[in-house]
């Protein structure tokens, strides 16, 4: 098994290409990439399922959010992809492997996708990329998913890429737009033993 520590030292900017998307990490110095990012946390649909520890309400707090999770990346605990057009370069969305904890070797994913990418399977595909990355290049034996109950689409997201559905957290995540309420989750995982699911989706390049 790959240990994530010298993979990391080894390769410190992770790209990840296939299924039509490129996956490279956040740059916080990028206008283009804070006005984005800014974009998708912002978005009523991300909001309606998501509520961020801290909220981010500009541009100045966008970049902020990226250079704080660079800092995951150096240290090794997360990576943070934005998700490109493998042909135009345009930002699609966000996907992260997040909260890697290397003795347990397992990792939390999270996606989120801009309004006018949704439709073309942006999320699923971005997920068999990241999950492959998870598996195969950092070495990890669980991934481990959740999205609010009610969240058909994550779910859908979830089951095609291989998470199985482990059960419902109650209370576990905030309710939208609030940190004093709280809202049940469902939790879904997949490990680097489970058999490869069948996307029916272009080859990994």
């Amino acid at each position: 098994m790959a240990d994530v520590h010298e993979h990391h030292a080894t390769h410190p900017s992770p790209e990840l290409s296939g299924h039509g998307l490129r996956l490279r990490l956040w740059n916080a110095a990028s206008d283009a990439d804070v006005a984005a990012y800014l974009r998708g946390l912002s978005d009523p649909e991300f909001q309606r399922w998501n509520t961020p520890l801290r909220m981010i309400r500009d541009l100045d707090g966008a970049r902020e959010s990226l250079r704080s999770r660079t800092e995951s990346t150096a240290d090794g605990t997360g990576f943070p992809f934005c998700v490109e057009d493998a042909d135009t370069g345009a930002i699609l969305g966000h996907i992260g492997v997040n909260d890697i904890n290397h003795v347990m070797s397992r990792a939390i994913v999270g996606y989120w996708v801009l309004p006018e990418a949704r439709g073309r399977q942006v999320a699923t595909r971005a997920l068999a990329l990241a999950a492959r990355y998870g598996f195969t290049d950092l070495g990890l034996h669980r991934l481990e998913l959740g999205h609010a109950v009610g969240h058909e689409v994550s779910c859908r997201v979830a089951e095609r890429c291989g998470f199985r559905y482990e059960g419902t957290l109650r209370g576990s995540m905030f309710e939208a737009g609030r940190h004093d309420a709280f809202r049940d989750e469902h939790l879904h995982a997949r490990l680097a033993t489970d058999p490869e699911p069948h996307l029916g989706l272009p080859e990994v390049s």
